[in-house]
């Protein structure tokens, strides 16, 4: 620390701005970001929180004049300081708890990362839970190296046009304006990796990014070894057909493997998120072979025991599946180099090892190729055993080894600065990365006039950014000043206010609270008891079902009788998200159970206060206990889809008229909600540590990370 004193002391505000605009610790953390946004609050806004982008519109010198204006230089300096021990120490956490992690480090493999609105790289839940995974890992001190692909146009910019359709525009990132640099081999160049396939090979150049204490590795196709098509490859989320997908999962997967190795890393553990990136195992078996002249089936084996498989998807249809002809065109030097033939390459990825009609599956792979699966929830995990119990045939489907570990949220990210300052001045001992349930029990006795208040004021940051976003979508769709007028009164925040924003994918029903629209118009237009929608999220570009979804509840918007108490924000990302939940007062999902694996955006609803009502699937079937939030239904399911939804629209419908409605309102004399601020406070103690992300890897750390390093044994729990 004293050489990181000496060195602080000789940069300018400027340089030491620059570097902590190169690590995305800057990003949960509320000081600097504040630092951020007052040197030019509109630009700030204007540039999507890209502090690089911001910092490349001053010249050394204009920069620390503004920081004289602003007296910034103090703020800077803590910021400084603050960074460089973060960086420099080792944690308490991992000292006790990750042990053998320290020689051999987890090697974290996913297709996207949801980090920050301006590193576009994720398209929605799956990328935004390995971007808390990574932070959280961070935080805890676990070691940990995060591999992923570098997608140049990332996912579509999300418009919503005046007939309330969905509009896809991909666009270039600037990578200048990201903390991206080049990894280099021994001799100074830009390090590449090949992945030969039978006809061709692919090369992918490896970048790197700073996440706390965390390095994450890109790839990136687009050099000039590559044809145009692969190129291509890495340059948006989710595109293309088939051939495209095995391709990205060969370069993130085998071509991952091979950039950790490149640069000095020999990973004790490798942890799958999701079958994307099962070909990870493939490559481990070929290099164990390889160096220590063992068959496969001993390398397999001693991989196996290695790898940590976490599957999200509950429905077969979800699952990546390849034919023979796709594995043998891309696998085939792999394949021979593994000893196999065609036959047995393909029965590592068939539950049916004799079904010559049965495609790869890359899920299947990482089952077979793991000692440690797991689900992300309880009932998840009860689901994915019946799925895939025919893997198992001389098991019971209990004695199916998957177990879960429910998913949970990064809390500096998604917890308002507002709360967090709450949280620090009514319970003591809370920090950022606290998992203790004791400390978080103190939010039974946070004042309850103070939680309002804090809780109103993020309200209405929320109701100023929904009318702000929504004016641009009407300027662009060119309307009238009437209509821009109207946009800026939008939204009451007296009004109970209700936010619903996910995928819009058909499973997860987002009409199905106006399903039936009578009903709805008398819930949202009662005068003594308003209540209002905000709605938010993306289709994927070829599901037309889930376009359709959205295009029906703008046009709800456009009714005049639901103008002021319905409105869809467009182009859902981190941003929206980060808005929506910390200030609705309740956060609504009804899927249509057991088809929500986990989710994890009523979970950071939690963190601020905001009460979920919720269908009792995924994560909230474990957490709900009465108190803390609202129940749809009682989760039971009818084997015909339209008599269930049916049937949850009036369940829904009636919690929110006989229990939500009546208890947000029912006020005293000092105009306080008081058994809702009780419920407020019991959803914070009780949910805030558990479905954290600290909470999170501290499980994987105990049940999946230390056995597959061979520290001790220990079963994924059920």
């Amino acid at each position: 620390m004293v050489e990181n004193s000496e060195r602080a002391a000789a940069m300018t505000s400027y340089d030491k701005c620059v570097e902590l605009t190169n690590n995305l610790l800057w990003s949960w953390r509320p000081q600097v970001v504040e630092i951020f946004k007052l040197l030019n609050p509109r630009r700030w806004r204007d540039l999507g929180h890209n502090p690089i982008a911001l910092l490349a519109e001053y010249t050394p010198e204009e920069f620390e004049q503004r920081v004289l204006e602003l007296a910034l230089q103090a703020r800077i300096d803590v910021a400084f300081r603050n960074y460089q021990k973060y960086i420099s120490e080792r944690t308490e956490w991992a000292k006790q708890n990750a042990g053998v992690l320290g020689s051999r480090p987890v090697a974290y493999f996913s297709l996207e990362f949801g980090l920050h609105e301006s590193v576009p790289i994720y398209s929605g839940g799956l990328g935004v839970l390995a971007g808390d995974h990574v932070k959280s890992a961070s935080g805890l001190g676990v070691p940990l190296y995060a591999v992923g692909l570098f997608y140049d146009k990332g996912y579509f910019k999300q418009y919503i046009n005046a007939e309330g359709e969905q509009e896809e525009i991909y666009q270039n990132t600037d990578v200048r304006n990201l903390p991206l640099k080049p990894c280099r081999d021994k001799d100074g160049n830009v390090l590449m990796v090949k992945v030969q396939l039978r006809d061709e090979a692919i090369y992918a150049k490896v970048r790197s990014m700073q996440v706390g204490r965390v390095t994450l590795l890109l790839l990136d196709t687009d050099v000039e070894q590559n044809s145009e098509n692969d190129r291509k490859l890495t340059s948006t989320l989710y595109g293309g057909d088939e051939r495209t997908r095995i391709r990205q999962e060969l370069v993130c997967g085998v071509g991952g493997l091979r950039a950790l190795h490149a640069i000095g890393v020999r990973p004790g553990v490798f942890h799958l998120n999701e079958g994307h990136n099962s070909f990870v195992v493939l490559e481990a078996i070929r290099e164990q072979m390889e160096s220590c002249g063992v068959s496969f089936k001993v390398a397999m084996q001693d991989v196996a025991q290695k790898t940590v498989f976490t599957t999200h998807t509950p429905v077969p249809a979800g699952h990546d599946r390849f034919s023979p002809e796709l594995i043998e065109e891309h696998l085939k030097p792999m394949r021979q180099e593994l000893g196999l033939s065609l036959t047995e390459l393909m029965a590592l990825g068939r539950v049916d090892v004799n079904r010559d009609s049965e495609k790869f599956c890359m899920t299947v792979l990482g089952l077979k190729g793991s000692r440690y699966a797991n689900a992300v929830s309880a009932l998840h995990g009860v689901v994915t055993r019946r799925m895939w119990r025919d893997l198992w045939p001389n098991k019971t489907e209990e004695e199916v080894p998957i177990g879960h570990i429910t998913n949970g949220v990064h809390v500096p990210t998604w917890m308002a600065w507002e709360m967090k300052v709450l949280f620090e001045r009514n319970m003591p001992g809370w920090t950022d990365t606290n998992i203790d349930r004791a400390v978080w029990a103190q939010a039974y006795n946070i004042d309850a006039g103070e939680l309002w208040e804090t809780h109103f004021a993020l309200k209405n940051l929320l109701i100023d950014f929904a009318r702000r976003h929504y004016r641009v979508q009407l300027e662009r769709n060119g309307a009238d000043q009437e209509a821009l007028d109207r946009a800026s009164r939008i939204l009451d925040p007296n009004a109970l206010t209700i936010g619903f924003a996910r995928r819009f994918a058909t499973y997860k029903r987002a009409y199905l609270v106006v399903q039936d629209e009578e009903r709805f118009d008398k819930l949202v237009n009662n005068p003594d008891r308003p209540v209002q929608f905000i709605f938010a999220g993306k289709a994927h570009p070829h599901d037309n079902p889930g376009k359709d979804v959205i295009k029906r509840i703008a046009s709800i918007q456009r009714e005049p009788r639901f103008a002021d108490r319905v409105l869809f924000l467009e182009d859902y990302d981190i941003n929206v998200a980060r808005h929506l939940v910390q200030g609705v007062d309740v956060w609504l999902n009804n899927p249509r159970r057991p088809l929500e694996a986990s989710g994890t955006s009523g979970q950071k609803a939690v963190l601020n206060g905001a009460l979920n009502c919720s269908i009792l699937d995924g994560w909230w079937n474990e957490a709900y206990d009465g108190t803390n939030g609202f129940a749809i239904g009682d989760g039971s399911v009818h084997v015909d889809d339209a008599v269930t939804d049916e049937r949850d629209n009036a369940a829904l419908l009636d919690v929110l008229e006989n229990q939500v409605v009546k208890t947000f309102f029912d006020r005293n004399e000092h105009g306080l909600p008081i058994k809702w601020i009780r419920m407020m406070r019991s959803s914070i103690a009780t949910l805030g540590w558990r479905f954290s992300a600290d909470r999170m890897v501290a499980d994987y750390v105990q049940h999946a990370y230390l056995p597959a390093a061979g520290a001790v044994s220990a079963k994924m729990p059920r």
